[in-house]
C-alpha cells in the first residue's frame, strides 16, 4: 500500500544476484552467538529474495534458544563489549559473545513499512517482518510486528497473521498483539504493511486496514526480516523458504 503524504526512502526489489550490503546485514542478532551460527542462508536475483532454512544449518544459539534455526536480514546492529549484556533484543542470560561493529543502515523514526511476500506452510516454520529499537536501552526496546505467520496457520482459504506491538523493556508500551484470521492463502504473494505515527500503529494486508494499536514507540527502529525453524518432530522438506518480492519504507513528506 502507499498513501498520499509519503515519499519512498528505502527499497529493495532484489534484482541483483548479490545482496545489497548498503541495505542489509545478513546475520541474526550476531552479538548473542558466534560467527558460524548467525549468518543467513539465502538466494537473491530475478526480483526475489529467498530466505532459507537448510537441513545442515546449525542452530542459532543452543545456549539461549536450543535447536532454533534462523535465517535473517536486519538493517542495523548495536552491541556493547564482549562479556556485557548490552545489545539489541537481549534475553535472560545473553551476553555479547563476539565483538560487533555497530551498523546503522536504515533506522526510520515513524513512517510506512511495506513488504510483498509469500511464506511456507511447514508446521515448524515461521516467517516475519518486524522492527526493534536501534539502541539498547530499556526504554527503547519495543517491537512493532508488521506480520508474523506460522506455517501451521496457513491454509488454502485462510491464514492467521500476527500483528501488533510488544513492550519488552519499554514502560510506555503495553503488549497489544493479535493473530488475525484472514481470507488469504499466504503461500501466494500478499502485501503486508504498517503505518507508524507518533500516536498509533495501523496494520494492513493487501491495502485493507486490519487493526490499529493506539500507542507508538517513540524512537528509531530497524527492520528484521526472517524465517525461523522451531525444534519438533514434524517437518516438511528442506529448504524451508520465505520468498520476498520487495521491502519498502516511506517517510512523511
Amino acid at each position: 500500500m502507499r498513501e498520499d503524504g509519503y515519499e519512498l526512502e528505502f527499497e529493495d526489489t532484489f534484482d541483483d544476484d548479490e545482496l545489497d550490503a548498503r541495505r542489509w546485514v545478513a546475520r541474526y542478532l550476531p552479538q548473542w552467538t558466534t560467527g558460524d551460527r548467525s549468518p543467513a542462508r539465502y538466494r537473491t536475483g530475478g526480483g526475489r529474495l529467498r530466505l532459507l532454512i537448510e537441513e545442515d544449518q546449525p542452530p542459532w544459539s543452543p545456549e539461549l534458544e536450543g535447536g532454533l534455526r534462523v535465517s535473517s536480514l536486519q538493517t542495523g546492529v548495536f552491541a556493547g563489549p564482549v562479556g556485557s549484556s548490552v545489545g539489541q533484543h537481549g534475553r535472560g542470560a545473553a551476553v555479547v559473545r563476539e565483538a560487533q561493529a555497530n551498523v546503522r543502515l536504515y533506522t526510520p523514526h515513524y513512517g510506512l513499512i511495506e513488504m510483498r511476500a509469500k511464506v511456507t506452510d511447514d508446521p515448524r516454520a515461521m516467517c516475519a517482518l518486524w522492527m526493534i529499537g536501534y539502541e539498547d536501552a530499556p526504554e527503547r526496546s519495543a517491537e512493532i510486528c508488521v506480520c508474523e505467520i506460522f506455517g501451521r496457520d496457513v491454509g488454502p482459504d485462510s491464514t492467521g497473521v500476527g500483528m501488533g506491538v510488544h513492550p519488552f523493556g519499554d514502560p510506555a508500551i503495553t503488549d497489544d498483539f493479535t493473530r488475525e484470521t484472514l481470507p488469504i492463502d499466504a503461500r501466494d504473494f500478499h502485501t503486508y504493511a504498517a503505518e507508524w505515527t507518533p500516536d498509533r500503529v495501523s496494520f494492513f494486508v493487501d491495502g485493507e486496514h486490519i487493526r490499529t494499536v493506539r500507542q507508538s514507540p517513540a524512537y528509531p527502529m530497524q527492520l528484521m526480516l526472517n524465517v525461523y525453524e522451531f525444534p519438533g518432530p514434524e517437518s516438511g522438506p528442506y529448504p524451508k523458504e520465505f520468498t520476498v518480492d520487495h521491502v519498502r519504507g516511506y517517510r512523511r513528506t
